[in-house]
């Protein structure tokens, strides 16, 4: 994937009369990558898209595509076709007219048009289909068809705004997997809005997790995973236990923090600044937390909560636990294996351990 920048939002912000659904942005998109967008109903995602879709226009700001100012060109004069939720097919077509639909507006010619148009469905494994009414497909034959319509054209780059929310979940799953190798064969930058976090992780090369019209954190999804930069992120992927407090004391990347919960140990790139009496918050994801009957062995944090109910999430589990003292939330998320001995049910107390390695103080955000 190269660095250069395909897209680039300068300053831009929009507005519905007083109401500022993106704040001032400044965003670059590569070119070939697969870039996420994600966030909670009304934090300016699908507005973002729309505005580089050419159906919104910056109320401030410029949005360039491979270097041309695009504000003011109309939805047909930038090449940035979408893939959406609903698919917007035409039902009174074929399949096969649905995807050279985009072809014959722009003048090709019959036969160059179907070659493209049978190149496209057999690349998207719906040629036998290819004189079926749209209206008789599956949920994931209809998707390839709205790829494939999307495609023909061969564009720089695509949008899609939550394309596989309306899958059955396998679905959703073979749908991941024919997006991501999709995108990796041809090249093209891909902008994809969703609101599932499974969806981004596993294809995206970055993630804009977005908030009240603001970017919150750009970044692999790994490194955003493993060191959320503000609160926000951390709550919103819900797989971190956060603590707030006061730094004890402090030197070089180790800090103690005293919280509610008690005193802990961090040790983390981000604590460098911190010094004795600052306010900070760190966070432990739940995947690094250890569970036990007995309290931590020496060098490791722990805290004590009482089991709240367990989630079943697959070939894991989550188990939710409080500790009253602190009225604070933790979870822990183990294999089946290793809750084997442990007897956990509600109300059963039981220890949460970690190493001081395994947690990160969010940089510049006070407890």
């Amino acid at each position: 994937m190269t660095e250069e920048a395909l897209v680039v939002f300068d300053g831009v912000v929009k507005r519905f009369g007083a109401f500022i659904a993106v704040e001032k942005t400044d965003l670059e998109i590569r070119k070939g990558e697969f870039l996420a967008i994600m966030g909670s109903s009304g934090c300016g995602k699908t507005t973002t898209l729309r505005m580089l879709a050419g159906l919104e226009t910056p109320s401030e700001g410029e949005i360039r595509l491979a270097g041309k100012r695009i504000n003011d060109l109309p939805t047909w004069g930038r090449d940035t076709p979408m893939v959406w939720q609903s698919l917007a097919l035409f039902p009174f077509l074929t399949v096969r007219e649905n995807v050279e639909f985009s072809l014959r507006m722009r003048g090709v010619e019959k036969s160059a048009r179907r070659k493209r148009v049978d190149t496209w469905l057999e690349r998207m494994q719906i040629g036998e289909f290819a004189e079926r009414n749209v209206n008789h497909l599956s949920g994931g034959q209809r998707q390839r068809v709205a790829l494939a319509r999307s495609l023909v054209t061969e564009p720089q780059i695509l949008l899609l705004d939550e394309p596989l929310s309306a899958l059955d979940a396998h679905l959703k799953v073979r749908m991941q997997t024919v997006l991501s190798n999709l995108q990796r064969e041809l090249g093209i930058t891909f902008v994809y809005v969703t609101h599932s976090q499974s969806e981004a992780f596993s294809m995206a090369d970055r993630v804009v997790i977005m908030s009240r019209g603001r970017i919150e954190q750009i970044d692999n999804p790994q490194e955003i995973y493993r060191a959320p930069r503000t609160r926000f992120v951390a709550e919103f992927l819900g797989s971190s236990n956060i603590f707030s407090g006061r730094v004890a004391d402090a030197g070089g990347q180790s800090v103690k923090i005293a919280t509610q919960a008690g005193e802990f140990i961090v040790v983390s790139h981000t604590a460098t600044q911190l010094r004795k009496g600052d306010q900070a918050t760190f966070v432990v994801s739940d995947d690094r937390v250890h569970l036990s009957n007995e309290p931590p062995r020496e060098g490791c944090n722990g805290v004590q909560a009482s089991v709240v109910g367990e989630e079943f999430v697959g070939a894991t589990a989550v188990i939710h636990l409080e500790n009253a003292a602190a009225a604070l939330e933790l979870k822990a998320q183990k294999s089946h294996d290793e809750l084997e001995g442990l007897n956990l049910s509600p109300g059963t107390p039981v220890w949460l351990s970690w190493r001081p390695e395994a947690a990160h103080v969010l940089p510049g955000m006070p407890g």
